[in-house]
């Protein structure tokens, strides 16, 4: 029997800065201080309004003029790219500090509970990594990211006995993503509901259990997956 997902305790929330992502030579001070104050405020913004917001609301949230705004990024496509290969650090440093814990199954949980807890309070960063469409297609380098670091954590932990056989490393995003929708859903009544959901998840997950049920529907393959990202994410004009 494997241990209760409450006794992994709670995990600390971590990140990295990425910096400048395609610049040919570096930026003058002032413009650096720009384009930080520029993607801050973004992340802010579209933490709580989703991505749908222009670059001139952006620019008002920064305290600087749309002219500088479009200076740093033509549009705000560039902007959202910006962002999302900043979060996929960040999604990379929880897996490394996850596959870090000695034991595989409390690494996996912290995993989980730390993805899903920032996508419930983040509309912004749901968006960008259910979706990954917005301006290039960027599913695919999402999904070459973080492809392996999820499935060494699905592998190990399957290879302690502690996690059931026919899970899938895809299996892993869809339901973070699920815990993160329940927790919009529900965000005016009860805002950490995905909490409950996530240990109903979680004892399921585990192998040795009485009456387990086999799945009756297979895993998503990755090609599956990237598929069906593309097709869930809303259309822009």
């Amino acid at each position: 029997m494997t241990e209760n997902p409450a006794d992994c305790g709670p995990s600390e929330g971590s990140g990295t800065s990425r910096g400048e992502v395609r610049a040919a030579r570096p930026l003058r001070r002032d413009a650096e201080r720009n384009r930080q104050r520029i993607l801050t405020a973004a992340s802010e913004v579209f933490t709580e309004r989703g991505l749908d917001v222009s670059l001139d609301e952006i620019a008002r949230h920064a305290g600087v003029g749309v002219g500088t705004v479009y200076r740093r990024f033509r549009t705000k496509e560039e902007l959202i790219e910006a962002l999302f290969l900043d979060r996929l650090d960040s999604v990379a440093a929880i897996a490394d500090e996850a596959y870090a814990n000695p034991d595989a199954w409390c690494g996996l949980v912290s995993f989980m509970e730390r993805m899903a807890e920032i996508m419930a309070g983040n509309l912004g960063l749901r968006q960008m990594l259910m979706y990954a469409t917005y301006g290039r297609d960027l599913v695919a380098i999402a999904r070459q990211r973080n492809e392996p670091l999820v499935g060494r954590l699905v592998q190990r932990a399957q290879a302690a006995g502690q996690l059931r056989a026919d899970i899938a490393q895809t299996d892993i995003p869809f339901i973070v993503f699920m815990l993160a929708e329940a927790a919009h859903l529900a965000y005016a009544a009860s805002p950490g509901i995905w909490r409950r959901y996530l240990t109903l998840v979680l004892d399921g997950m585990q192998p040795g259990r009485e009456g387990v049920t086999p799945l009756p529907v297979p895993a998503m393959r990755p090609d599956e997956m990237e598929k069906s990202m593309r097709q869930a994410a809303p259309r822009h004009r």
